[in-house]
């Protein structure tokens, strides 16, 4: 029996960045998705607890993209892209809830992959699954979501560059908790505005070259995509004094800077809902809570905020842990 399992992610700030080479702040999570069962044979056999049916890819063919559950489409390509030796017959159970903005499909494709007995670095891992989410449903992300849930680190936020893809590891403060309110809106990238807005930051860059060297936005004459360029700009800046605040255990600046970062992506990027803008400014104008904003690439999903450690949890809130990296495990468990 294998047990492998992939934690989600929680990015505290840095969204559309990461597709621009630019930096992130995220943290791997203490909750996440499991494969357990029996290696063996030309066959991978999987069921999920949180959906419906059978997935079944044959080893060493060419895997349907389309047949059968909508998840059996990241399965299918974990095992086309990992070319793996041999099957696996077993179960899929998670404790991310899907569609929420926490990478339930990075989750699920890291802990696909090693439980077909993927050999090779965090990194390597994360590419593959990066690869694989392209594959299954055409949404060019950046490396982020793989990335963290790969290499994450017990009580540590991860400060990447997602251009040579570089990790230092930020401690996480004592007395700050973080929490995460999902909005209930649910969303499939592949479905909203996401690959237009990768289209508009590449116009804005083919006029003044890569954002993430930019110091200020200039020169841009489409206005969409100069707001998408000055969001990716002002971003990489907020990341680092994040990173900083973070270091000098001054939540009420992280606080801040969430909140920013949160008008930026619902004004500049404009991939906020009225659903998540209620939720920010409910949760920072609440007792205790240091800052919020959406996390994630947006349009529906998950709200993240920074809280003083023991503060009463808002209705919908749960507090998240900075957590280890995807792994192998026995059955028995961590």
């Amino acid at each position: 029996m294998i047990r492998a399992f992939a934690p989600g992610r929680v990015n505290l700030i840095g969204d559309h960045t990461d597709h621009q080479g630019g930096l992130v702040l995220p943290i791997a999570i203490d909750r996440g998705t499991a494969v357990t069962g029996e290696a063996g044979g030309d066959w991978v056999r999987l069921r999920s607890d949180a959906e419906e049916g059978l997935v079944e890819v044959r080893i060493g063919g060419q895997p349907p993209l389309t047949p059968g559950p909508e998840w059996g489409r990241y399965v299918s390509a974990i095992v086309e892209l990992g070319r793996p030796a041999r099957g696996f017959v077993g179960d899929v159970s998670t404790t991310l809830p899907l569609g929420a903005g926490l990478s339930s499909s990075a989750a699920l494709e890291l802990a696909v992959a090693l439980a077909l007995g993927f050999e090779g670095s965090p990194l390597e891992l994360a590419r593959l699954g990066q690869r694989s989410e392209y594959r299954a449903v055409g949404v060019p992300c950046g490396i982020m979501d793989q990335l963290t849930s790969a290499a994450g680190v017990a009580d540590h936020a991860l400060l990447i560059d997602c251009h040579d893809t570089s990790i230092d590891l930020v401690p996480m403060p004592e007395g700050v908790d973080v929490l995460v309110v999902d909005s209930g809106q649910r969303r499939s990238l592949e479905d909203t505005a996401y690959n237009q807005r990768l289209i508009e930051c590449a116009r804005a860059a083919a006029e003044v070259g890569p954002l993430r060297l930019l110091p200020e936005v200039g020169g841009i004459t489409d206005s969409a995509a100069r707001r998408r360029a000055r969001h990716v700009v002002r971003e990489i800046i907020r990341v680092r004094a994040f990173a900083d605040a973070l270091l000098a255990n001054d939540a009420r600046a992280a606080g801040e800077l969430m909140v920013e970062s949160h008008e930026s992506l619902r004004t500049d990027f404009e991939v906020s809902t009225p659903r998540l803008d209620a939720m920010v400014r409910d949760l920072a104008a609440t007792p205790g809570i240091y800052g919020a904003r959406l996390t994630g690439a947006g349009f529906g999903g998950s709200v993240v905020a920074l809280a003083a450690h023991g503060a009463a949890l808002p209705e919908g809130a749960v507090r998240v842990c900075a957590s280890r990296g995807a792994r192998v495990t026995s059955e028995a468990g961590d």
